[in-house]
């Protein structure tokens, strides 16, 4: 069954119907039981009555048995298993000590014997006039002045037979309409709960066929499941949508970053080729590298879009800022000092569990922003706080307004749009860090340094060492 609302209803079908049937049989037997009882009862009554009589001595031929065979069936059997009385009209019985229907001439003596407290019980069969019918037996024991002997007395099951079998044919046809109720208010009632079910998924067909990630799913207005499947399906588009929408303007504006470099490169190489002597190698140089930078930051954010996760290891940020100031000192036009060696609070202080080289590469494009915007100086600095490692890098130049504090790790976001992109950049540096530290499970946000510029804090979870 590919349904769904046939396969609830087939499935609640089956299970009401195992719980009916356990329930009926157990109804039943309990009915059964109790009819069998009250039989069983009937019959040690008018044994009793019997071998009491024999116990007082009343001699077998003279003993009052029942007058109606067909209620009560009675047959007396001595120690040696002979009948010594038995109820008129009985032509064949089973089930008792004897399968005799004729008593054996005898008599007794007046006197007084005993009834025994016991009874047992037994099913059997009884013929009376050509008509055979199934009865549940009580046998007692009595002690009469010829010895001991057994009073078999009868009571009909055909009552109880009756009884079990019309309440079975009662069972059966109620148990049929019942499950014919289940099974249609459970098609029902799942028909109804699955609708929003299939409103989603024929809004999810439309989008698919239409391409048209703006369109959202019906979202209903009851706080089931199926509602908060509609409410993450419409996130998850929400999300696609973000996420294509990312794609193609990270596309378009990959394309207008690359287009700058090649478009002056391909002219100076064009001039040259023409013009030998006007060929400007250091500029085509400086282009040539630009547009390899910038291939490098495109191939590094398509990598951590993609999940890549890079060889992770413990890295000391505090020797790594050093590193990376050593590194960049030549040439600089600003200084950069470094407060990392009291701050990391003893060695293994600063170390973070991560990519040396990712982790470097957002502290040099850290360093590279506060380089082109500082007047005079520039401070990093490195210490623990708490369970965290806390990178910081300051300079003290016009700062971020507080507005662009989160525009700036876009994309391709350049808050100065005036200047010129070889001074500026893609605008993919600050968007590379970020990602590398939320990828590393830490945060980089900026703010305003104490001297009044932009101040860019790096916090990563530490690894303590052993």
């Amino acid at each position: 069954m590919r349904s769904v609302r046939a396969r609830t209803a087939l499935g609640a079908t089956l299970v009401v119907a195992l719980a009916l049937v356990v329930a009926g049989v157990a109804l039943l037997a309990v009915l059964r039981g109790n009819l069998v009882n009250q039989a069983e009862l009937q019959a040690e009554v008018s044994a009793r009555s019997v071998a009491s009589q024999v116990a007082g001595g009343t001699p077998f031929g003279r003993l009052d048995l029942p007058d109606d065979t067909e209620e009560h069936p009675v047959q007396v059997v001595d120690g040696a298993g002979r009948v010594v009385a038995v109820s008129d009209d009985i032509e064949a019985i089973s089930g008792t000590g004897s399968s005799g229907t004729r008593a054996v001439p005898g008599g007794g003596e007046p006197g007084a014997g005993e009834v025994s407290e016991e009874a047992d019980h037994s099913t059997g069969e009884v013929t009376v006039d050509g008509e055979r019918a199934t009865y549940r037996f009580a046998a007692v024991r009595a002690d009469g002045p010829r010895g001991e002997v057994t009073v078999y007395a009868g009571a009909p099951l055909a009552t109880e037979e009756a009884t079990v079998a019309g309440v079975r044919d009662a069972m059966i046809a109620a148990m049929a309409l019942l499950l014919v109720v289940v099974a249609g208010v459970t098609w029902l009632v799942t028909r109804r709960a699955l609708k929003p079910v299939e409103g989603i998924r024929a809004e999810m067909a439309a989008i698919t066929a239409s391409a048209d990630l703006s369109r959202r799913v019906p979202e209903p207005g009851t706080r089931d499941e199926v509602a908060r499947l509609a409410r993450t399906t419409n996130e998850t588009l929400a999300a696609l949508e973000a996420s294509v929408e990312r794609q193609r303007r990270f596309v378009a504006d990959a394309s207008h970053e690359l287009r700058s470099p090649i478009a002056s490169l391909r002219t100076q190489l064009e001039v040259g080729a023409a013009h030998p002597e006007l060929l400007d190698v250091p500029g085509a140089v400086a282009d040539t590298v630009r547009l390899q930078q910038l291939a490098a930051d495109l191939l590094l954010l398509a990598r951590l879009d993609a999940g890549e996760r890079a060889g992770r290891g413990p890295v000391d940020l505090a020797a790594l800022a050093r590193e990376e100031v050593a590194q960049r000192a030549a040439g600089d036009r600003v200084p950069v000092r470094v407060d990392a060696e009291s701050a990391a609070e003893g060695p293994g202080a600063a170390v973070v569990d991560g990519s040396r080289g990712q982790l470097a590469r957002v502290l040099g494009n850290l360093l590279d922003n506060a380089r082109r915007h500082a007047e005079a100086d520039v401070v990093v600095e490195v210490r623990r706080a708490g369970r965290h490692v806390v990178l910081t890098v300051a300079d003290d130049g016009a700062g971020v307004p507080e507005p662009e504090r989160e525009r700036i790790f876009e994309r391709f976001v350049r808050l100065d749009d005036a200047r010129s992109r070889d001074e500026g950049g893609a605008g993919l540096g600050l968007a590379i860090a970020r990602d590398v530290a939320v990828r590393h499970g830490g945060t980089l946000t900026a703010g305003a340094a104490p001297s009044g510029g932009a101040l860019f804090t790096l916090r990563l979870p530490a690894l303590d060492q052993p």
